[in-house]
């Protein structure tokens, strides 16, 4: 039985070896039974804070371990880990955390191998890191400080500036807090506080948006709450996205890339009952998962279907929706802390692909929005590409399309000041949530 350092270790090397997603490789993990509920924390904690960290641990590593010419790849990623736990777990004593990884050297490799792992992890913990803070070179210094690709903060600082860039990679790797949007279809907001609380939930209101509630302690997907159709965990900068979209009673909307569910569902519970949701995705697999939400939430208004919304008028009219959300593809910046590993595996490339593809779905199914009507398009990164030069792009094209300033209206009265030009761009230290960018934009009479 390995213990859950060893299955830290295996999951690790997975991540870099297979290029699996940590989020879905360590639910794997963690329903796997092999590990305890006290052992799961360490293990996500070890797992993601590595993989968040990867850049700052490999630069405190390197002077430590430059002589030792043929360090295989799991030696590398056992030490780093194993660094990992002692610069940053309060909990673990470092000799515990060196004790361990000694164990495990041996059970891998020979002797030879942990002796190495002792003498460089003791070393390290004789002579300590090097004083990020004397690097004079801003890229340089948060790159390697807060772990982010060169590239990434370079791109950035570009657009943000310096410390608005230093604040949202410090904030990339602080673990995101739980939040869930009530079903207001169903029950009001005080009403699912008070379920969560007598199921013994530490919970309160959220700050921005008013459907939301935060778990401070105790995961809300296992409450019954949320078994019984009261909430969708959702995090809170998604959930001004259905309400940008302004939806009256009896509409008939269009949401395009709408898997897993989250924002269709919103939507449909703010028609109360009435209108209808189209709701398509590009899989059948996850189509399945909206199906599967609106059934939980005993939503009677959302038909879904598996569909590549880059051919959506094939299948509908023009002029058939009063109201449709692109919410696109995109690189997921905004979603760092849930996904660490995308900082590291995006590319410049990518980035040029997907405003491509972001444009070819707001072209195709601009023609379905009646006169008078609503296109929202969304985001979770907050790179300009994909957001204001995509929406740029957009309207160069598509003359009966404005900007709709009105989207202040619609939004919680806290991100006023972060609209600019009629656009929302939210950073994730703003308010602790995800990295998000949203348009309302109007097609003319």
């Amino acid at each position: 039985m390995k213990n859950v350092r060893e299955l830290a270790l295996e999951a690790l090397l997975n991540v870099e070896k297979k290029q699996a997603y940590s989020n879905l490789l360590l639910n794997n993990y963690l329903d796997s039974g092999k590990l305890s509920k006290k052992d799961g924390g360490l293990f996500t904690e070890i797992v993601y804070g590595t993989i968040q960290r990867t850049i700052t641990l490999d630069y405190y590593l390197a002077s430590y371990i430059e002589k030792q010419k043929k360090l295989q790849d799991w030696v590398k990623v056992l030490l780093k880990m194993t660094l990992y736990q002692m610069l940053y777990l309060d909990k673990v004593p470092a000799r515990a955390a060196i004790y361990e990884a000694v164990e495990i050297a041996k059970k891998r490799g020979h002797k030879g191998v942990a002796s190495v792992v002792n003498g460089v992890l003791r070393s390290i913990q004789r002579n300590g890191v090097p004083d990020l803070e004397k690097m004079e070179n801003d890229v340089e210094r948060i790159s390697i400080s807060t772990s982010h690709p060169k590239w990434l903060v370079e791109k950035w600082i570009e657009q943000y500036g310096v410390h608005d860039t230093e604040r949202m990679c410090e904030m990339n790797l602080v673990p995101p807090h739980q939040s869930a949007r009530a079903n207001t279809a169903k029950a009001d907001v005080e009403e699912v506080l008070q379920m969560l609380t007598t199921q013994g939930f530490n919970v309160e209101k959220g700050e921005l948006a008013e459907e939301s509630i935060v778990s401070l302690k105790g995961n809300m997907a296992y409450s019954n709450a949320y078994k019984n159709g009261y909430m969708t965990i959702q995090d809170e900068s998604s959930m001004l996205v259905a309400r940008a979209l302004g939806v009256e009673k009896d509409d008939f909307v269009y949401d395009c890339c709408a898997a897993p569910g989250g924002k269709t569902t919103h939507i449909a519970e703010l028609l109360k009952d009435s209108g209808r949701v189209i709701s398509t995705d590009l899989h059948e697999h996850k189509v399945k998962l909206i199906k599967d939400q609106a059934e939980r939430l005993q939503l009677s208004n959302i038909e879904a279907q598996a569909l590549d919304s880059r051919k959506a008028q094939d299948i509908f009219k023009e002029e058939q929706f009063d109201s449709i959300l692109v919410d696109a593809p995109c690189s997921g910046f905004g979603v760092i802390r849930r996904k660490p590993d995308l900082k590291y595996t995006k590319s410049m490339q990518d980035i040029k692909q997907l405003a491509s593809i972001q444009l070819a779905i707001l072209k195709e199914v601009a023609p379905l929005v009646k006169k008078g009507g609503t296109l929202v398009y969304s985001t979770c990164t907050i790179d300009k590409e994909e957001n204001a030069d995509v929406v740029q792009a957009f309207l160069e094209a598509n003359k009966e399309f404005e900007i709709d300033f009105n989207i202040k209206e619609l939004l919680p009265e806290k991100v006023n000041s972060y609209v600019k030009e009629g656009m929302l761009q939210l950073l994730p230290h703003y308010f602790g949530t995800d990295g998000f960018f949203i348009v309302r934009l109007k097609r003319q009479v």
